[in-house]
């Protein structure tokens, strides 16, 4: 009964003619459009990432070897080969213009790279600069604070001066004349 009811209702998975032409009549709703092909929309720092690593590479030694075998095999081949099989005679146009097609793409992809490094140096400056005026202000502030504290000990009694002030009354205790608790009660004036 239920297989039934399936099949009798229209499928609603993907509109049908019907349904794209009513939709197309009505004004109220914006029109789908799609295009033809849809191109790859990376994101807006993804070329600056692959034009790095592109850079990268090419300033390594092992560009440097591959790029020489691929010169030597295509000089070799272009010479040594049949004359039926070679496809880039002795001036080796074909070869000079890959090479100049390579290095027409290399500069702006080396000097697109050196701009992206140096927005990173100009961040990583003024981030050095920022930390460095903090730092700067703690150690001007901690020099304040290190100079209220001295000034204020000079204030406050050491314990040098408490030692040499207790000797002092120790001394002066010493001198006196023991006096008896008849004398005692006489100067208080009982």
């Amino acid at each position: 009964m239920a297989a039934d009811k399936q099949q009798n209702q229209p499928r609603r998975d993907r509109p049908d003619r019907q349904d794209r032409l009513d939709r197309l009549d009505r004004l109220d709703q914006p029109q789908l459009r799609r295009a033809l092909v849809s191109l790859p929309s990376p994101g807006p720092d993804a070329f600056g990432r692959a034009s790095e690593r592109i850079a990268r590479f090419m300033g390594t030694g092992q560009f440097l070897v591959w790029m020489t075998f691929v010169i030597l095999c295509w000089i070799g081949w272009n010479v040594l080969a049949p004359k039926a099989l070679r496809f880039d005679e002795y001036p080796f146009i074909f070869l000079t213009l890959a090479l100049s097609l390579q290095a027409s793409y290399a500069a702006p992809l080396i000097l697109l790279a050196q701009n992206r490094q140096d927005d990173r140096d100009r961040v990583t400056a003024e981030q050095d600069r920022a930390r460095q005026l903090r730092n700067v202000a703690d150690t001007e502030y901690l020099t304040r604070e290190v100079a209220a504290l001295r000034q204020g000990l000079g204030e406050v009694a050491t314990r040098d001066f408490l030692r040499s002030e207790l000797q002092q009354l120790l001394k002066e205790l010493e001198n006196r004349p023991v006096l008896s608790s008849q004398d005692v009660d006489e100067e208080l004036g009982q």
